[in-house]
């Protein structure tokens, strides 16, 4: 029982961290003009976050103990 809670409680934090990467303020810091290897940056910067949070995910519901 108690490894589920901890599950729960990971990835409520992956969601919060979800919020915060997709919400103003982050996303002004990435909204300039430029690109990165030819794709806009804050095109690049969703990508990038859009991964790590689904990487962090599996992660967390592929892990053991």
């Amino acid at each position: 029982m108690g490894e589920f809670d901890v599950r729960g409680q990971r990835l409520a934090a992956l969601c919060l961290l979800g919020l915060l990467l997709f919400n103003f303020p982050l996303l002004a810091v990435f909204n300039v003009q430029g690109t990165l290897f030819g794709v806009p940056v804050l095109y690049a910067y969703f990508f990038l976050a859009w991964a790590m949070l689904i990487a962090l995910m599996a992660l967390v519901i592929e892990r053991r103990g």
